[in-house]
């Protein structure tokens, strides 16, 4: 019988040679549960595993097979409890099928098939835990606590970590903080060419010489774009452009409602609202100051070490898992959350850096993303815990995965 997803209508029959680890995940959308699983299912390719990766698909399913990875089409995004418990039996004919290892869930809603399918397989289970998730009642509560279930629980930040003890039954043994890694091939200032830089800036239609403030963040209220806009009225005495790059996601109104206010405040000159960047290593490079003002904790946020690899300062909300990435007033200016004034002055301090304090910032940001928060950091140490449940002499390659 030939599995959803699979090409062949021949049986897979023989255990391959290295371990098989399965993630799960609603679907392969843009974002940083998607990113990450296919950062990882890279890693166990090139260790000498093999890689599968369950969802509905999505526009990064070529991403993933380039990774080495095969991905399986399951109606995994669903919440409809009908749909979630034939995905049961749909798991477990994958885990069968393939000889599956470890299952590894990535979001609530196949957590819930995967771990039983796991359980019914008798292989090992795994959880990421990738934000704080809204758990007002007990009932979601409950729903959210399957992130809690696995053997081990990857927390992204240790302010994810933090919540996931405060909030739920968790032995903190089982908990493990793995940040997530920043691509240091493609966020690395010397692969940024000089025409890559030219061209962005002239299809931005970037007014010239004058410093550039960037907030990259999909147009999300919590984000803080409009905390950003009331910031800038602050700052009328000094020269700057400002760039607000991300996708609307179809929510139009609020990106009217970004338009409406830089109208209303005078900022038309000066304020400039940018569709999703496809180069965003050439579009930090245009930056002076990288800002992440989001009202609400982030989970990680690696919009932050993505610009400090880039050797961007950045001025970022003192909360969540931005704390964790910056070296305070070294590498990053950090502000009390929602305060449009201490914004303000947070832009001010990273807007009158000399040239060469800004040199000191950037190499020290650089160094401390490499040392890190780098992409091949986060999957050697997934890999590691992967090996470390399979045990001795069963898991994949140490060469990927040092201690």
């Amino acid at each position: 019988m030939t599995l959803p997803g699979e090409t062949s209508t021949e049986a897979t029959t023989a255990k391959p040679a290295g371990p098989v680890v399965l993630q799960v995940l609603p679907a392969l959308a843009a974002g940083g549960v998607e990113r990450g699983a296919i950062e990882i299912a890279a890693a166990i390719a090139e260790a000498g595993g093999t890689a599968l990766v369950a969802s509905e698909g999505g526009p990064l399913e070529r991403h993933l097979v380039r990774a080495g990875a095969q991905h399986i089409e399951l109606p995994l995004a669903s919440k409809n409890p009908r749909v979630m418990w034939r995905n049961v039996g749909r798991l477990v004919e994958v885990i069968e099928r393939f000889g599956v290892d470890i299952v590894h869930a990535r979001s609530r809603a196949p957590a819930w098939s995967a771990r039983a399918a796991a359980r019914r397989c008798g292989c090992h289970f795994v959880t990421t835990f990738h934000g704080t998730y809204n758990f007002r009642g007990p009932i979601k509560r409950a729903y959210n606590a399957i992130m809690t279930k696995g053997e081990r629980v990857i927390a992204i930040s240790e302010f994810i970590a933090r919540h996931i003890r405060d909030n739920y039954k968790v032995d903190p043994a089982r908990i493990e903080v793995i940040h997530r890694g920043v691509d240091l091939d493609i966020f690395n200032p010397t692969q940024v060419s000089a025409p890559r830089m030219v061209h962005l800036a002239t299809e931005w239609r970037l007014p010239d010489g004058q410093p550039l403030i960037m907030l990259p963040a999909r147009f999300s209220r919590w984000k803080g774009q409009t905390l950003l806009l009331d910031a800038l009225t602050r700052l009328s005495d000094l020269e700057f452009s400002c760039v607000l790059i991300g996708a609307d996601q179809g929510r139009v109104a609020y990106r009217r409602e970004l338009e409406d206010k830089i109208d209303r405040l005078n900022l038309r000159n000066r304020a400039f609202i940018l569709d999703h960047c496809n180069d965003m290593s050439a579009a930090y490079m245009l930056a002076d100051v990288v800002v992440s003002a989001s009202t609400e904790p982030e989970a990680f946020g690696r919009v932050i070490s993505e610009s400090q690899a880039m050797g961007r300062p950045v001025v970022a909300s003192d909360h969540g898992g931005a704390r964790e990435q910056v070296l305070p007033d070294v590498t990053a200016f950090l502000f009390e959350p929602g305060n449009p004034d201490a914004l303000a002055a947070a832009l001010r301090r990273a807007l009158v850096l000399t040239a060469e304090e800004r040199e000191h910032v950037r190499r020290q940001a650089e160094i401390h993303i490499r040392a890190n928060f780098s992409k091949d950091r986060m999957c050697a140490r997934t890999l590691a815990l992967y090996n470390d449940l399979l045990g001795v002499g069963a898991g994949i390659s140490e060469r990927t995965a040092p201690a």
